[in-house]
C-alpha cells in the first residue's frame, strides 16, 4: 500500500504571530495582554508592532512598500498615529493585541469605512448606567486624542523635515542602486500617506463626535452637555492649529523593486 503523503500547511508569520500571541494570553490564567492605562503590556510589544501603518496606507494608495528599515522617528510616527487611526472605543479588551498588530480582519474594515453613527452606537452599546456616565465617556475620548495630537504632529515635522533631505540627498549620490532610490521612495511615501491618514481620521472623529454629542443631547439632555461641547471644540482647535502640511508622494516607478506587502512584514 502506497504511504500516505504528508502536506506542510504553510502559515503566514503575521498569522502565526497573531495566533502564539493569543494563545499565550488565553492559557495563563489572571494574565491580560492590557496593562496600566489602556497600554498593552510590554511582554506582548515589539519595536515595530504598528509598522503596519505606513504599509497599509500605502496599499490603499496603490503605492509600493520600502524594504528599508524603520529609523527611530519613523518608527515613533506609527506608534503615535495608530490611536488616532483606531475606533475611539475603550481599548479594555481582551484581543487588544492583535488590534496593535493590525492582522484583525473586522478591524481592518472598520478603518477602511468610516461611519459616523458607529460611536454614538458604541456609547449606547456600553455598560453606562447612566447619561452622565455616557457624557463622560465621551469628554474623555476627546481629552485623549486632544493630548495626543501634539505629539503625533511634532514626530510628523520631524519625518517629514527628513524626508525632504532624504530627497536632496538622493539627488546628489550617483552610486545610489536603482532598488536603493526605489525603496527610499517608497518610504517617501509611506510617511506622507501616514500622516495624512491620521488628518482624515481626525476630520472623521470629530463627525463623529459632533453626531453622538448632538444625539445625545436630545435624546437624553444633561448640563454636562455644555461641557462636551467646550472639549470637541478644544479638540477641533488642536486640529486646526496642526495642519496636515504633507507633499503628495511621489510614487515610485517601479515597485517590483521593493518588498511586497508580506515580504515587508516578515523582513
Amino acid at each position: 500500500m502506497p504511504r500516505a503523503r504528508c502536506r506542510r500547511k504553510i502559515i503566514r508569520p503575521s498569522a502565526c504571530l497573531a495566533a502564539v500571541l493569543l494563545l499565550t494570553i488565553a492559557i495563563l490564567p489572571g494574565c491580560s495582554s492590557i496593562g496600566d492605562f489602556g497600554r498593552l503590556s510590554d511582554a506582548v510589544v515589539t519595536d515595530d508592532i504598528h509598522a503596519w501603518v505606513g504599509e497599509e496606507a500605502a496599499v490603499r494608495a496603490g503605492a509600493p512598500i520600502s524594504a528599508d528599515n524603520l529609523t527611530d522617528d519613523e518608527r515613533t510616527l506609527r506608534d503615535l498615529a495608530f490611536p488616532l487611526i483606531e475606533p475611539p472605543y475603550d481599548r479594555q479588551r481582551w484581543d487588544a493585541v492583535v488590534y496593535e498588530y493590525g492582522t484583525k480582519n473586522s478591524f481592518q474594515r472598520e478603518l477602511s469605512a468610516f461611519d459616523p453613527t458607529a460611536y454614538y452606537r458604541h456609547l449606547q452599546g456600553e455598560l453606562l448606567r447612566s447619561s452622565a456616565a455616557r457624557y463622560n465617556q465621551l469628554i474623555d475620548d476627546i481629552r485623549n486624542d486632544i493630548v495626543r495630537i501634539e505629539p503625533f504632529f511634532m514626530a510628523a515635522r520631524r519625518v517629514t523635515d527628513l524626508d525632504r533631505r532624504r530627497e536632496s540627498s538622493m539627488a546628489q549620490i550617483s552610486s545610489l542602486t536603482p532598488t536603493e532610490r526605489v525603496n527610499a521612495q517608497a518610504r517617501i511615501g509611506e510617511n506622507s500617506m501616514a500622516i495624512a491618514w491620521v488628518g482624515k481620521s481626525l476630520e472623521q472623529r470629530c463627525a463623529s463626535y459632533r453626531f453622538a454629542l448632538e444625539h445625545l443631547a436630545v435624546a437624553e439632555p444633561q448640563p454636562i452637555a455644555a461641557d462636551a461641547d467646550r472639549v470637541l471644540t478644544e479638540l477641533q482647535q488642536q486640529i486646526a492649529a496642526n495642519p496636515v502640511v504633507v507633499a503628495a508622494p511621489r510614487v515610485a516607478a517601479a515597485p517590483a523593486a521593493v518588498g511586497t506587502r508580506q515580504a515587508a512584514v516578515t523582513k
